[in-house]
């Protein structure tokens, strides 16, 4: 244990001693995610993260980076006091990003700048940048926690992190290579994941309501309809299992991670383009994987909309157009593929436990998504 100490600065709302506990608590979670290229980092706490670089079978490799955070979700874990998943949210912001280029993350940094340094919640948090790293096979090589006194409330936190992985050149996916007549793929999302929580928040006023109640007993009438209309397809113990959650906890499911199917994927089809569906929905994140001169038109009976996402819409009574320009609805990532090659990516991503389906096709005309109902 280190023997630098400042009862001034201590005084002064920075505890040095709540740093190094935080370190030792963290270490666990840290040692879970290393891999072979981190396994020369050694012990944590020095002044930079390592990484050896195995490009055997990458002869043209290309770095990819992404960062990002977790936005005002926080506030529903503050409210929550549950500080394990976020970490998770974190991760996934970022990888699920390089993915879109068709790389393999590689590893993660983290930084955390809280009001007071709690090791345990810190310790907490770590945990779930863990969690996070597991999933998507990247290591956590380095971070860092900021005790910024008067700047954030004592209870408080901030997160954000940063991922790079590698891509061989000739494997960057090339959207100039889609065409008219190409399937357009979901894969489903897990929730909300995070985006859109500023709307969230006013909507259901959670700074000022009972989060932590089934959310049954709170909206009888809307799980009603849902059993009885079967809104967005999902099935029947789907809904009954989200009326018996909490709102809270509805909202605090972790974004989901697409590395490993998506990683199958890239093996095995050529993908030619893909949009991890974030803030600005359908409408925004979608034509960023289309050429110029090309579309997609999407039938809504198509779109296998989350429960949760029905609620929203009734409760904050949102017009359609602004939820898909908003939410991901139910669809975290899409993925363009051939005609030929979509009934395979299909298998394949439900190989990887991926409830995949065609989502919509690409036709001539505006970068733009038209989502039609016949």
């Amino acid at each position: 244990m280190s023997k630098s100490f400042s009862e001034s600065y201590k005084e002064a709302g920075v505890d040095i001693t709540a740093g190094y506990k935080s370190v030792e608590l963290m270490k666990e979670f840290v040692g879970r995610t290393l891999t072979n290229g981190a396994s020369i980092n050694g012990d944590i706490g020095g002044f930079g993260g390592l990484f050896e670089l195995d490009i055997k079978d990458t002869p043209n490799p290309v770095l990819v980076s992404g960062t990002d955070g977790v936005g005002t979700k926080l506030k529903l874990a503050f409210l929550m006091d549950r500080h394990d998943t976020v970490g998770i949210d974190c991760v996934a912001m970022c990888v699920n990003d390089i993915l879109c280029v068709g790389a393999k993350p590689l590893y993660f940094l983290d930084y955390i700048a809280c009001g007071k340094n709690f090791p345990e919640k810190i310790a907490e948090i770590v945990k779930g940048v863990s969690e996070g790293c597991i999933q998507s096979d990247s290591a956590l090589i380095g971070g860092e926690t900021a005790e910024m006194p008067g700047f954030y409330p004592e209870d408080e936190y901030d997160l954000a992190g940063f991922a790079v992985g590698v891509v061989d050149k000739n494997r960057i996916l090339d959207k100039s290579k889609v065409r008219e007549g190409d399937v357009l793929i979901a894969l489903p999302s897990s929730g909300v994941h995070s985006n859109g929580f500023s709307l969230v928040r006013k909507i259901f006023d959670v700074e000022n309501s009972d989060i932590s109640s089934p959310i049954g007993t709170k909206s009888g009438e809307f799980i009603k309809e849902a059993l009885e209309n079967n809104k967005g397809g999902n099935d029947i113990m789907e809904i009954m299992d989200f009326a018996n959650k909490s709102l809270g906890e509805v909202l605090l499911t972790p974004t989901k991670i697409y590395v490993k199917p998506m990683l199958a994927l890239f093996d095995r089809v050529n993908v030619k383009s893909v949009a991890h569906i974030t803030g600005g929905g359908f409408y925004e994140n979608i034509p960023r994987s289309l050429p110029d001169g090309f579309g997609v038109e999407i039938e809504k009976k198509n779109i296998k909309i989350l429960p949760i996402f029905n609620l929203i819409s009734r409760e904050g009574d949102i017009p359609e157009r602004d939820m898909f320009n908003t939410f991901n609805m139910g669809v975290g990532m899409t993925v363009i593929v051939s005609p030929e090659d979509a009934e395979e990516a299909i298998n394949i991503l439900q190989e990887k436990d991926e409830k995949a389906y065609i989502l919509g096709r690409v036709v001539k005309g505006e970068k733009e998504v038209n989502i039609y109902a016949k």
